[in-house]
């Protein structure tokens, strides 16, 4: 090959270069952009609806006759019985969530849902007593309850047994500080919240608040107990469980003002 050849094709392989480097992908500047991109995994199947989980869906919803229909399709087991009990509670068929109340407790003697449970229908049908013993039965099965501690308060109060009513929403409250902010569940346990002489209930709802410290909330049902004509003003400046409020300008003002009851 002549000279002159050679250097025809240097200079044909030297034009076609930057043609072939603009078509060529460019290197990778770090490993991570050499790592192709992962993807990511599949979501996991859905759990296919039960008729125990539809049931508690349409509960939430306020179906009830729904969610007996969705809870008759399952095993009769104590939970699930003590649900179609507060489905027919929530719609004041008391006599019929009654049997179904004593029924889940005939499958389970120790399943304390239904054990306070029963103690609502007592109180609803303003059988105290049977109301009270019901809620102490269920809290040796379970201690720890907050909310039959709070309903075993309710009954007491109903009582007026006033003294034993604070002692039990007091122990209601360490156990569980929202205890008194929750409202009844349509989960496996009722709360009672029906209090006939409500001023007085708030009266000591703010006692039991400023015992343990909790200030907004004393404040608050002050004011509640004051506006639903609690008639002892005096109480909330002389007793004890109050001393920690009385240079508060938030209390200051609550006593000051006049309340027309509500």
């Amino acid at each position: 090959m002549s000279s002159k050849t050679l250097l025809l094709v240097a200079g044909a392989l030297l034009l076609a270069l930057p043609a072939a480097m603009a078509q060529a992908p460019a290197a990778p500047a770090t490993a991570e952009e050499a790592t192709p991109p992962t993807l990511a995994p599949p979501p996991p199947p859905l759990e296919p609806l039960t008729p125990e989980k539809r049931g508690d869906i349409f509960m939430a919803r306020k179906m009830y006759r729904e969610a007996i229909e969705e809870y008759s399709k399952c095993p009769q087991t104590a939970v699930i019985l003590n649900k179609i009990g507060i489905a027919h509670h929530q719609m004041n068929n008391l006599d019929t969530a009654k049997k179904f109340y004593e029924r889940a407790i005939k499958k389970d003697k120790r399943y304390p849902e239904a054990v306070n449970n029963l103690g609502t229908i007592h109180y609803a049908k303003r059988s105290y007593r049977r109301a009270v013993n019901q809620y102490k039965k269920a809290l040796k099965l379970n201690p720890q309850a907050a909310s039959i501690y709070s309903n075993l308060g309710t009954a007491l109060f109903a009582r007026k047994k006033y003294k034993e009513a604070a002692e039990a929403y007091a122990q209601a409250l360490a156990l569980d500080p929202e205890v008194f902010e929750r409202r009844s569940t349509y989960g496996v346990m009722l709360q009672e919240r029906n209090i006939e002489e409500r001023a007085k209930f708030h009266y000591y709802l703010a006692k039991i608040y400023a015992q343990a410290g909790v200030t907004d909330r004393a404040l608050l049902y002050i004011r509640k107990a004051l506006e639903e004509g609690f008639k002892d003003k005096k109480k909330f400046t002389e007793e004890p469980e109050f001393a920690s409020l009385q240079e508060l300008a938030e209390f200051q003002e609550i006593m000051a003002t006049e309340y027309r009851v509500l």
